[in-house]
C-alpha cells in the first residue's frame, strides 16, 4: 500500500497511520471492529491487552502491550484525583497518601512499562481451552530427563509473576547449587478470571472446578505422574486437587495450609490460643477486602477497572502488609508494579474478585486429606498454622517445616528458601 501524496513517507503522520491500520486489523481479527468502525476511535479505546479465543490445542502465547494502552495508562495516572491525607500516622487506615503518590509518580515516569512484557515473554507461555474456558499458563521443561512435573498455583492479589524468580532454579538446579535429581518441569497456570486466562461468564468456577481443570491441563501436557503446590487461592486449588484424588497427583505442598476453621479438639493449648488470636485479629482488622469481594465483586470492579491508582492501591497494600515485616522490603517497586500492571492491562479486577464470591465462604476451608501433604510455614504469614492442626486434617502429613523468613508471597519474597523447601518436600516422590 502506498502513502497518500499529502503524507510524506517516514513522517510521524505516516507512522501513526500505519500503527492505526495495524490496530484496526488486529481488532477486526477478534471481531471488535463491529463496535468501532473508525480505526482512530478503535485506537483511542484500547486500554489493555486483547486475548483472542483459543481451542483445546496447546497454543503458544506472547504478551504484546499495545502502545495506546500505555498512553492511556500514563494519561490516567497523570489525571489522578486522590483522597485527602489519612488521619493517622501509620497504615491502619490503608496506604498513606504520600506513599501512594510516590508510587503513582514512579509508575508514570520511572517504571519501565515494557518490563512486564519482556519478563513474561522470556518464558514459554501457552493458552488452551478447558471446560469451555481459555486457560493461560507457563510451561518450562527441564533439560534433565528425570525431572518431576509440578504445577504451581498463585492466589490473590498475586499472579504467575510470583513464580518467575523460581522457574530457573527449579528447572535447571545444577546452575543454582542443586543436583540434576532436584529438577522439575514447571507448569504455572493463571487462575480463571486472572491474567490472560478467560473470565468466566457463568457461575460455578470455584475451587473444585478449577482443581479438575488443572488435572485436565496436566493430562493434556502428557504428565501422568506429578506433584502440586500452592499458597492463598493456590493452596485452595491444590487442596481440592488432593481431596478429589485427581489422576496422576502424587503429593502436594502448601505454604498456606487451609486449616480454618482450625480442627480443634477439647480445650485449646496456649499455643493454639495464640494462633487463634492472630486469626481473630485478621478477621477483625484485615479481612474487609475478602468480605467485599465475596459479596459485591461487580461493584468494586467499577472503581478498580476505571482507576489504575485505585487498582494499584488495592493490591499494593496487600503486597506490602502481607510480606514479612522483618525482612522489608522483600519486594521491589518494580516487582510489585509488574504484578499490578498485569491486573490493569488484563482488566481483571472484577473477574479475579469473583473467585471470592464463588468459594471464599464455602470451599476455602479445612478439608480432610488422605494423600501425602508437605507444609512450609513462613513467619510473616497472615497467621501461624500449627502442626497439630495439620496432623488432624492430613492423615499423610509427611513434612512440616517453619522457615526463617518470608511471608504470604513465599516464592515472590524468598525464592531461594521456597525452592529449597520444594526440593526437600518432593525428594521421595521422584
Amino acid at each position: 500500500m502506498t502513502q497518500p501524496s499529502s503524507i510524506p513517507p517516514g513522517s510521524p503522520e505516516a507512522t501513526s497511520r500505519r500503527v492505526t491500520l495495524r490496530i484496526a486489523a488486529a481488532l477486526s481479527a477478534v471481531g471488535l471492529m463491529a463496535v468501532f468502525t473508525d480505526p482512530c476511535e478503535a485506537e483511542a479505546k484500547i486500554t489493555g491487552i486483547l486475548v483472542p479465543p483459543v481451542s483445546e490445542a496447546l497454543t503458544k502465547f506472547r504478551v504484546a502491550i499495545p502502545a495506546p494502552a500505555l498512553a492511556d495508562l500514563r494519561a490516567r495516572l497523570g489525571a489522578t484525583r486522590g483522597p485527602e491525607k489519612e488521619t493517622v500516622n501509620d497504615w491502619s487506615e490503608g496506604v498513606p497518601l504520600a506513599t501512594m503518590e510516590a508510587l503513582t509518580e514512579y509508575w508514570r515516569s520511572g517504571y519501565d512499562m515494557r518490563r512486564l512484557e519482556r519478563r513474561l515473554n522470556a518464558v514459554p507461555q501457552y493458552r488452551t481451552r478447558i471446560d469451555g474456558l481459555g486457560i493461560h499458563f507457563l510451561h518450562i521443561q527441564s533439560k534433565h530427563p528425570n525431572a518431576l512435573p509440578i504445577i504451581l498455583t498463585h492466589g490473590w492479589p498475586g499472579s504467575v509473576i510470583e513464580f518467575l524468580k523460581v522457574v530457573a532454579p527449579l528447572t535447571d538446579p545444577t546452575a543454582y547449587g542443586g543436583k540434576a535429581d532436584d529438577a522439575f518441569h514447571v507448569i504455572v497456570p493463571s487462575l480463571p478470571g486472572f491474567g490472560f486466562s478467560d473470565k468466566p461468564a457463568e457461575r460455578g468456577w470455584g475451587l473444585p472446578r478449577i482443581a479438575r481443570a488443572w488435572a485436565v491441563l496436566m493430562k493434556r501436557l502428557g504428565y501422568t505422574s506429578y506433584v502440586a503446590q500452592g499458597g492463598d487461592w493456590g493452596a485452595g486449588v491444590t487442596t481440592w486437587m488432593a481431596k478429589q484424588h485427581v489422576e496422576g497427583l502424587k503429593a502436594i505442598h502448601l505454604n498456606l495450609p487451609i486449616l480454618f476453621p482450625p480442627p480443634l479438639e477439647g480445650e485449646p493449648s496456649s499455643e493454639e490460643k495464640a494462633a487463634l488470636a492472630k486469626l481473630q485479629a485478621y478477621a477483625d482488622n484485615g479481612s474487609a477486602y475478602a468480605r467485599l469481594q465475596g459479596t459485591r465483586p461487580q461493584t468494586i470492579g467499577y472503581s478498580l477497572s476505571d482507576s489504575p491508582v485505585g487498582q494499584a492501591a488495592w493490591i499494593y497494600e496487600k503486597l506490602v502488609q502481607w510480606s514479612d515485616p522483618n525482612d522489608a522490603p522483600a519486594l521491589s517497586r518494580d516487582e510489585m508494579l509488574d504484578n499490578i500492571m498485569l491486573y490493569w492491562l488484563s482488566n481483571t479486577a472484577a473477574s479475579s474478585a469473583r473467585l471470592y464470591f464463588e468459594s471464599f465462604a464455602t470451599d476455602f476451608s479445612t478439608q480432610k486429606l488422605d494423600i501425602p501433604v508437605a507444609v512450609s510455614v513462613f513467619p510473616g504469614e497472615l497467621y501461624r498454622p500449627l502442626k497439630v492442626w495439620g496432623e488432624r486434617a492430613y492423615s499423610k502429613l509427611y513434612y512440616w517445616n517453619e522457615v526463617a523468613k518470608g511471608g504470604h508471597f513465599a516464592a515472590f519474597e524468598q525464592p531461594e528458601i521456597f525452592v529449597a523447601e520444594l526440593r526437600r518436600s518432593f525428594a521421595q516422590f521422584r
